[in-house]
């Protein structure tokens, strides 16, 4: 038990064993005591069945490790799988497994294997009967008569019709009930509908190989599995001359399957094998001929690199230096404010400092610890609030609007100047925004982020400043876009004209929540109209819904 949780494995095999032995030991225990009293031929007869379903789960596992292993067909097709409900670890669920040998993830092979067995074995010996007729009472002789002699006892009953084939054959009876459902499984797999396949549909990756079997292709839309035997966890593309990707899997475990599903048109194309920190490997390159009607042309992807991505990521370091600038400045003005005691002009300068800080574009904590010195929350510190390790601009948020004086605030607002200072200072290292692989990623979630913090409140402090805050996500995302949208449009066409059309509806929602009458005033989330609210969540949704495709159309490929 130390060693599977030293280890990392689930102890629920080793419950389950240890619960079937001390049962074991229970019962033995209680037979030798005689407090229970069992009937032995009856017992054995229920557990006969019982051990014929096990059986038949040992084959079933068999067939599915040589299925796994490539000796036997049908590995794809699957009969059901319940892995989604329910976990195989799981100790009950081992406990089953350990017993019976059925899993919650089974081939059609292995279920018409159990079936079959069932249907051949158990029919067999129900019918069988026993090999002894038991001897049956005798009749009670009445008082009155003379005593007469015990009846001799029966000859044993003429054994059944399968206990003299199996006494004359032993070795063919065992042969038919495992060659029966043997048969039977694969005249299932025989009589199922055979997939669209080309040669080379199944591709196998090594330590040392990438897609051997890729040695010929026809035009048209493929769908490759590709077993990874290597051991390591990677990524296989499909590339064409030119290098661009026209199919992949992100990311492929060791022992697994995964399907690569591309359209190939006519030209040269080659697997390309990235596993774990190995240096890549390749098939040979396939020339693929032939015109497939009603095909659609192959969409081919040009890998992005890191000297494609620079320029755009200069631009940003650029465009987030301005505005820390201008953060810089609006917290020094914020001092000002708390020494003259104006507590109404600090809030006013804190919303515009704020906005300066999310035009930087720090989501999902992407500047570490000095993201979170300057803009982090009171979730998870022990004090919440009130806790010294709360900093920043959402620390000032809640002493501005929970009437906390300012001369307090000026020693929080004087570690948010250094803070800042530090992030300006640092912001080209790739703990900030030196890493221009991070761009693409950048472009999508500081709108995730904001949905996720913003608009549902959970990171308002006391400003009601959501939809304010938002709208400065939806500036310094429009920025990147526009960095990016070279690289975008040559990848795929239209997309950054999409993103932003729905930028811009987004801007026009968020902008329709301010109060008319009160000189433009931003609306809380609970003031605004129920309308207002899910137009806004409407035009997120969609533009986070197109720009989830970003960060894969420009990931760069690992360079080992």
């Amino acid at each position: 038990w130390t060693a599977a949780r030293a280890s990392g494995q689930t102890a629920a095999p080793l419950v389950g064993a240890a619960i079937g032995i001390a049962a074991a030991v229970a019962l033995c225990w209680l037979l030798y005591r005689r407090a229970v009293r069992m009937n032995v031929g009856v017992f054995f007869n229920r557990t006969a069945i019982a051990l014929i379903v096990i059986a038949a789960g040992v084959l079933a596992y068999g067939l599915g490790d040589l299925q796994d292993a490539g000796l036997l067909p049908g590995h794809a097709w699957v009969a059901f799988d319940l892995t989604a409900h329910i976990d195989p670890g799981s100790w009950w669920a081992s406990i089953v497994t350990g017993i019976t040998e059925l899993s919650p993830k089974m081939t059609v092979l292995q279920v018409t294997a159990w079936l079959a067995y069932l249907a051949v074995v158990i029919p067999a010996f129900v019918t069988a009967g026993p090999a002894v007729k038991p001897a049956e009472k005798p009749a009670e002789k009445p008082a009155e008569k003379p005593a007469e002699p015990a009846p001799a006892p029966e000859t044993p009953a003429a054994p059944g019709q399968w206990e003299r084939l199996a006494g004359r054959r032993p070795w063919a009876v065992a042969g038919v009930l495992v060659a029966v459902p043997a048969l039977a499984a694969g005249a299932t797999i025989a009589a199922l509908p055979a997939a669209a396949t080309t040669a080379g549909m199944a591709m196998t990756v090594t330590k040392t190989g990438c897609a051997p079997e890729w040695t010929s292709g026809t035009t048209g839309t493929h769908t490759f599995t590709v077993a990874n035997n290597s051991g390591l966890a990677g990524e296989i593309n499909l590339d064409n001359a030119a290098g661009a990707v026209v199919g992949e899997i992100e990311t492929i475990g060791p022992g697994t399957s995964a399907a690569l599903t591309a359209t190939l048109g006519s030209g040269t194309y080659t697997f390309k094998c990235l596993m774990g920190s190995q240096a890549a490997t390749a098939s040979q390159p396939v020339q693929v001929t032939g015109a497939a009607a009603g095909t659609q042309a192959p969409v081919a992807v040009q890998p992005v690199t890191v000297q494609d991505l620079t320029p755009a990521n200069d631009r940003y370091q650029a465009y987030a230096a301005a505005q820390l600038a201008d953060l810089a400045a609006q917290v020094a003005t914020i001092q000002s404010d708390l020494r003259r005691d104006d507590i109404a002009k600090a809030k006013q300068d804190w919303l515009a400092a704020q906005l300066d800080w999310e035009r930087v574009g720090a989501s999902y904590d992407s500047f570490g610890d000095l993201g979170l010195a300057v803009d982090g929350l009171p979730d998870g510190y022990p004090s919440g609030v009130n806790d010294k390790d709360f900093t920043g601009l959402h620390r000032l948020e809640y002493g501005l609007w929970h009437g906390q004086r300012a001369a307090e605030l000026e020693q929080v607002t004087a570690a948010l100047a250094k803070n800042v200072a530090a992030v300006r200072k640092n912001l080209t290292t790739d703990d900030l925004a030196g890493d221009p692989t991070n761009l693409p990623i950048r472009a999508h979630e500081i709108l995730e982020d904001a949905l996720r913090d913003h608009l549902s409140g959970i990171d308002d402090q006391g400003s009601g400043a959501a939809f304010a805050q938002t709208y400065a996500d939806v500036q310094v995302t429009q920025a990147i876009l526009g960095y990016l949208a070279p690289l975008i449009d040559a990848r795929q066409p239209g997309l950054a004209g999409t993103l932003t059309a729905e930028l811009d509806a987004l801007d026009q929602a968020l902008l329709a929540t301010r109060a008319p009458r009160a000189n433009g005033v931003w609306t809380s989330l609970g003031a605004a109209s129920p309308s207002a609210r899910e137009h806004v969540d409407a035009a997120i949704g969609a533009e986070l819904e197109s720009a989830a495709s970003v960060p894969d159309l420009l990931e760069v490929p690992p360079t080992h």
